[in-house]
């Protein structure tokens, strides 16, 4: 029989979505399931871009350019510009989703056995991505004790070696929902330049920062023209997840003509998500203003409502739209199954995202899950008293 890659074996599953099959045998036997387990949000996608969508004239999909079509990377660039980051067109490779461009970043800058130091734990697809590329993840552990707090920069430095290529933050971070201060980000700048790294940041959450804290990106000014490489989607900006429209932005021009090396040979990226994605740049600042408050009173009804739950211990977010919660249970993984199988209240159960696979660690998480708190308040209500009810009676 003919044998399975090696690179195949060591693929990942995803955490996120593994235990899709058990919650589909749950609904079958007529359970309803609260669904914490994906970042997928429940806020309308802006109608100026699905009417965009409806109101085209194309008579032919045809392929657009291999970078995207230079309209949308204009007005990509003008978006930018709102918020201090100052790119042109040709600074932009539009993508299949932020996924391709990180794709497309580590096939530019690293090699087989190449490293990426991540702080962990970290958004679980980059295992799979590494993976992939054949590159090494080293990563620096963060503890939910700090909040999930940056290590210190001489944490960063035990681990270069000359086969480290580049440092990757998520910033708001998936699944902590941390937020990089500006302070960080120079810390990291400094070190990327004196080892002459690059440094990777995938801001797709950049509109969900809270609290009036502000978010930067390491395409402000931080003197990284050289060093920095963003990973940016439409998905949970503008609750466009199926589109599958990202980007990859930097102003190094090496990097972005490799980049397009590999756009070019998987041809282009999806023309009628581009039309959609170039029109929900339209979207008023009111939309992003009334989506920030709600995801503000989620997340202070879902800390509100696990911090009652005796034996657990939960990270508060600064951005984006998860957390981090560690429960008196020994394995996650193990009790995300049963909520499935065996758990119940009222017919309804609860899918949440076992926060091992967010680490590269072995045995790290294990007794932790990641929320994304995308679901209405009462629905989050009911969901963590579901909760609550399952560990009284979980026995590991």
């Amino acid at each position: 029989m003919p044998s399975i890659s090696q690179k195949g074996l060591k693929m990942p599953e995803s955490p996120i979505r593994k235990l899709v099959p058990f919650a589909e045998i749950a609904s079958k036997k007529g359970k309803s399931i609260y669904h914490l387990n994906i970042g997928q949000p429940d806020i309308k996608t802006p109608e100026v871009a699905l009417k965009a969508v409806a109101n085209s004239n194309l008579t032919t999909i045809e392929y657009s350019r291999s970078e995207g079509s230079e309209e949308y990377r204009t007005k990509i660039a003008k978006y930018y510009s709102k918020h201090d980051i100052h790119v042109k067109h040709d600074d932009i490779i539009v993508t299949t989703g932020g996924s391709e461009a990180l794709l497309f970043a580590f096939g530019s800058i690293m090699d087989t056995d190449d490293e990426v130091i991540i702080p962990e734990p970290f958004y679980a697809n980059y295992n799979g991505f590494s993976t992939a590329s054949g590159v090494t993840i080293v990563p620096v552990i963060s503890k939910i004790e700090n909040n999930f707090a940056l290590p210190a920069i001489e944490e960063f430095e035990k681990l270069i070696t000359p086969k480290t290529k580049a440092i990757l933050i998520c910033n708001p971070g998936n699944p902590t929902g941390y937020l990089y201060s500006k302070e960080e980000i120079k810390k990291l700048a400094t070190i990327v330049k004196k080892h002459d790294l690059f440094l990777v940041a995938d801001e797709v959450y950049r509109e969900f920062a809270y609290d009036g804290i502000k978010h930067h990106s390491i395409l402000a000014d931080f003197g990284l023209e050289k060093h920095a490489i963003v990973i940016d989607s439409v998905s949970k900006r503008y609750s466009m997840c199926g589109a599958r429209i990202g980007c990859l932005v930097s102003k190094n021009k090496e990097v972005i003509s490799t980049a397009l090396k590999f756009a070019q040979a998987r041809l282009s990226p999806p023309t009628l998500a581009q039309i959609a994605s170039e029109a929900a740049l339209d979207t008023p600042q009111s939309y992003f203003d009334e989506v920030k408050e709600e995801y503000v009173k989620r997340r202070n009804t879902l800390i509100e409502e696990l911090q009652k739950i005796d034996g657990v211990k939960v990270a508060k977010p600064k951005g984006a739209f998860y957390c981090i919660v560690e429960l008196p249970v020994k394995n996650s993984d193990h009790f995300a199954k049963w909520l499935l199988e065996s758990f119940e209240v009222d017919g309804k159960t609860i899918m949440v995202a076992p926060a091992a696979g967010f680490y590269s660690t072995p045995n790290v998480g294990l007794n932790q899950i990641r929320i994304a708190y995308v679901l209405k308040e009462e629905s989050l209500i009911d969901a963590i008293s579901i909760l609550k009810e399952a560990l009284k009676v979980y026995k590991d």
